[in-house]
């Protein structure tokens, strides 16, 4: 009989599985194009032009790359009617730029917003599309007139390539606690509301998670973000089973993450992909965002907590059906993202998630991941249910 006791073999074993199930995927689910949006990218460009050289009294426009607490001191020292000016003459940047005031960003939105619902609407009209040039046009159409109702608070918005965007729910500015929901592949401006299967896209899963958080601590000030902004996978294949797309991401998340105002208490959900976004910043988050919670994950570009190299207490959960408990959780010459989150040696807090069903059902409402995941986003510690019915993750924290 063939000995798998080895290190080496067992390695190279696994490596080949990873392998195997890589091509495997993409083999039966393909490459998933992004289509280029020239009409957005050009009005994006022009405003990047023109911030650039800008000015605004005797105030030059602080490069792109200032970093969120200098966009905030900048802003704070322009006053309301400045603002709003360069929010209605770029809204395409301070609509997304963090450190702006929140409020500005949602005024700034809605300009972008209106921008790109008029072009979308001349392109539905356009006799020269393909009929799936025109089933698509007709698709972001109605999205854009979505995000456009008036009750919407639109962080973020990006309609370029397959789009990005974000959400809130509830009063940002004035939250003592905020979550963001982390997504995972194929979050893009199409996918990030559904009808069917609501609570398995961005809207749904934020929405599910704020009622639950209002249920749990009806006092307290909670906003939920649905956090769209950065590029994810396209489906299950190459790009899902590296690390680059979320290296970005883990950047914009950390940017995200010091720009959120006032002193509010930060909790992160990651499904998926989501998590290996969140694992990769973890080592970067500000010291506000105290609590890192997955669900669904393959893995967090770690071999452990302690690899994590973050002082937030960090949460995983799969519930008994997920496929995702069959993908390899190793991580070889770039390829796999690290250890499973549930097993013991990786030292995670692991929460029950009974009532969830397969890989998107974690936010369903009524079920007991969502609850958790409630409870956390609310700092109620105590009232947390862990996988294996006893208090263990529970042990050593304040309150619980």
């Amino acid at each position: 009989m063939t000995s798998f006791d080895s290190s080496p073999s067992l390695t190279a074993w696994r490596t080949l599985l990873a392998l195997a199930v890589v091509f495997v995927m993409l083999a039966t689910t393909g490459w998933t194009a992004v289509r280029h949006q020239p009409g957005a990218r050009d009005a994006l460009e022009a405003e990047l032009a023109g911030w650039s050289k800008g000015r605004i009294g005797a105030h030059e426009l602080p490069g792109l790359n200032s970093g969120p607490s200098r966009f905030a001191a900048f802003f704070a020292s322009l006053g309301r009617e400045r603002s709003r000016q360069l929010a209605e003459d770029y809204p395409r940047i301070v609509g997304n730029l963090n450190g702006a005031p929140v409020a500005l960003r949602y005024r700034a939105n809605r300009t972008a917003l209106s921008a790109s619902l008029a072009r979308e609407r001349k392109r539905v009209a356009d006799p020269g599309l393909t009929a799936a040039g025109h089933h698509q046009a007709v698709r972001r159409m109605h999205r854009f007139e979505a995000l456009m109702s008036r009750d919407r608070q639109i962080l973020s918005f990006d309609p370029s390539g397959s789009g990005r965007v974000a959400e809130v729910f509830g009063d940002l500015e004035r939250a003592q606690r905020v979550s963001v929901i982390v997504p995972g592949v194929d979050t893009n401006l199409l996918t990030f509301q559904r009808t069917a299967r609501k609570y398995s896209a961005p809207v749904g899963m934020a929405q599910s998670l704020y009622a639950a958080q209002r249920a749990a601590a009806p006092q307290l000030r909670t906003a939920v973000i649905a956090w769209g902004d950065y590029t994810s996978p396209a489906g299950v294949g190459m790009e899902s089973a590296i690390g680059r797309l979320a290296e970005n991401g883990a950047v914009r998340l950390v940017e995200l993450t010091e720009a959120l105002p006032g002193r509010s208490r930060v909790s992160l959900f990651c499904h998926s992909y989501g998590s290996v976004v969140c694992g990769v910043a973890a080592r970067q988050l500000p010291a506000r965002v105290g609590d890192v919670a997955v669900a669904g994950s393959p893995g967090m570009r770690a071999e452990n907590v302690a690899g994590l190299r973050t002082k937030a207490r960090v949460w995983a959960m799969r519930d008994a059906d997920d496929w995702i408990e069959g993908v390899p959780h190793l991580e070889v010459g770039g390829l796999g993202h690290g250890e499973d989150p549930v097993i013991p040696e990786f030292g995670a807090r692991v929460l029950s998630a009974a009532g969830a069903v397969g890989h998107t059902g974690y936010f369903e409402p009524g079920t007991e991941s969502v609850r958790n995941f409630a409870d956390l986003g609310v700092g109620a510690y105590a009232d947390v249910s862990c996988a294996s019915g006893t208090d263990t993750c529970r042990s050593g924290i304040s309150g619980a």
